[in-house]
């Protein structure tokens, strides 16, 4: 079994940066930092100390300040290391579905010709940068001696042609951009006629306002609609249809990053001194840094990262338009460092991916509340209760009428059988087949967890109550596929079983109940929970799950209606506070 979890890494080998956009989100951060590491030697350590903790990085790219500012002998060692990497990991990479990719950069295209022959040797794909059009990259991408760039760049594209590998380049639109849409198509026209690049793997992307030092205004949905249909109409029937309908507005689509509940999960930007940070948008934003391979454990920088992408979107809140238009599954409410940028709790690009969407013919989901409710669940725990799902009751034999018909199954689904105290709040447990809407509560390491059981339960359904134990399962929200029906299930983690006379020597703070604090139990496995999924707390007697399952053995109709697990249960998500170790 895979046990693997894979990321996305992007490394920045170096922060210096050849040139001074005018706009540049670094700002004054685009100069080589003082660190002792080589470039080699932080990526390696890196991905070893990843790998020791089960983390794969399934895709490693370069990214800066600028990669090719890097001397011959680092950027070799490097791409070389990174060549390797994907050819030792391969079967790693590919079982955890991914493709198996090749050293990849994100460059200006300005001092590429240094590196060319390492760019050849291992078929190094290019990711470059242009402002369109034209007249507005040299307006604002120039040297940091305020010299042109544009036409030493198109030299530099030349260089490329013989290489096997992708080479691409993407553009940053802006309402200054927009404003010269003719242009922008002109010279898109000009890059696909007259240069090596495929132009139908080119990108399109909607800038905001961070760092723009005020030099660019960020389009309105509507101008964002409006260049969307500009560009269409000028390329539809062309042989850039196939770019047009596909990887030109890929950053808006459900294949980005943005598709995930929580980015935190899957996604890193690593600098060679050490530190992690989000990915390029969160670089050196403190409230996106989450850690420094050198001197913090991989499971506090996972767990910090998944803490700070929650918050940002906590922060935020959740928009209702979003529960609603049905396409939360594909766009999960977009980028949180934008959102945290506008202070907004929506995408800033919305109406520009709805008609993305619906080109595309994805389904709109009206029926999606089981997924606002998922994702509600992970990002918003706050407002589980609004958004809580109403358990629609099955056809007859009704599992009431069972339980009436058969006393023995009453103390199975009794609610006052089982009570939760989360701190200083009780919490009645019921069953999650009968109950009417689902319950979730969030628990970190410091909440202090108390079962109590009624007295009287220990005795039902047992020969001999002493050796009789209240039964606790404790589940992941992650799913594994089970048994002979290879039916998907949540994974299962740890059982514990208190006998009658543990609990009967504990003092007990509730009239009728026995008592036990399993916050010691929770912390044990911690570490096994699902961080993007509610995990579950089932409670019973070992008397009264042995008695379940010989009715589901003995009664079809029990055996379909409590199909899933019946017994009292809560579910949670677990979060790990800052600090914690």
């Amino acid at each position: 079994m895979n046990n693997y979890k894979y990321i996305h890494l992007l490394y920045v080998p170096t922060m210096a940066c050849n040139m001074a956009c005018k706009y540049c989100y670094l700002e004054d951060n685009t100069k080589e930092l003082e660190t002792r590491y080589s470039p080699l030697e932080t990526l390696a350590f890196a991905v070893d100390k990843f790998k020791s903790s089960q983390i794969i990085p399934f895709n490693i790219s370069l990214h800066g300040g600028e990669v090719t500012t890097l001397n011959a002998e680092d950027f070799y060692n490097v791409i070389a290391y990174i060549d390797k990497y994907y050819k030792d990991n391969r079967n790693l990479i590919l079982n955890g579905n991914f493709k198996i990719g090749s050293p990849h950069i994100k460059t200006n295209l300005y001092d590429i010709e240094k590196h060319i022959d390492t760019i050849k040797k291992f078929n190094v794909s290019i990711s470059g940068s242009l402002d369109l059009p034209f007249s507005s990259h040299d307006e604002f991408r120039v040297t940091k001696g305020d010299k042109r760039t544009l036409d030493k760049i198109l030299e530099n594209i030349k260089l490329l042609e013989y290489i096997p590998n992708n080479k691409k380049v993407s553009a940053t639109i802006f309402k200054e951009h927009y404003e010269k849409i003719d242009e922008i198509i002109s010279d898109i026209k000009f890059l696909h006629e007259n240069t090596c690049l495929n132009m139908n793997d080119f990108n399109f992307m909607i800038g905001f306002e961070y760092n723009s030092n005020g030099l660019l205004t960020a389009l309105t949905e509507e101008e964002q609609v409006d260049f969307y249909h500009k560009i269409h109409e000028a390329f539809e029937g062309t042989d850039l249809e196939y770019g047009l309908n596909n990887a030109w507005f890929t950053e808006f689509g459900p294949d980005y990053c943005t598709n995930c509940n929580n980015c935190g999960t899957k996604f890193f930007l690593l600098e060679r001194n050490g530190d992690i940070y989000s990915c390029v948008r969160g670089q050196k934003h403190p409230d996106f840094y989450y850690g420094n391979i050198y001197t913090d454990e991989v499971d506090k920088i996972m767990q910090t990262a998944t803490n700070k992408i929650a918050k940002v979107h906590g922060d935020v809140g959740f928009n209702d338009e979003c529960a609603n238009c049905g396409y939360l599954y594909l766009c999960k409410t977009g980028c949180p460092f934008v959102k945290k940028t506008y202070n907004s709790n929506k995408s800033y690009t919305c109406k520009l991916q709805q008609e993305l969407y619906k080109d595309k013919n994805y389904k709109v989901d009206y029926n999606n509340r089981e997924m606002v409710f998922e994702y509600i669940s992970n990002m918003h725990p706050n407002l589980i209760d609004k958004y809580a799902l109403p358990i629609i009751p099955r056809d007859v034999p009704n599992m009431q009428s069972l339980i009436v018909e058969d006393p023995n199954l009453k103390y199975i689904y009794d609610t006052e059988c089982f009570v939760l105290k989360v701190d200083s709040t009780e919490i009645p447990l019921e069953s999650q087949i009968i109950k009417l809407h689902r319950e979730f509560i969030c628990i970190t390491p410091q909440t202090k967890l108390k079962i109590y059981v009624k007295e009287n339960v220990l005795e039902e359904l047992a020969d001999y109550p002493e050796n009789n134990a209240l039964y606790i399962q404790l589940l992941s929200g992650d799913t594994i596929c089970y048994g002979d029906e290879q039916r998907n299930k949540q994974k299962h983690i740890a059982n514990c079983m208190i006998y009658k006379g543990v609990l009967a020597s504990n003092k007990s703070d509730k009239d009728g109940y026995y008592c036990f604090d399993i916050s010691n139990f929770i912390k044990e496995y911690s570490k096994y929970l699902s961080s993007e999924k509610p995990n579950n707390l089932f409670f019973t007697t070992t008397a009264l799950r042995d008695y379940h399952y010989t009715k589901q053995k003995n009664n079809g109709y029990y055996h379909i209606q409590a199909i899933n697990l019946p017994f009292q249960n809560i579910e949670f998500t677990y979060l790990e506070l800052e600090g914690e170790e």
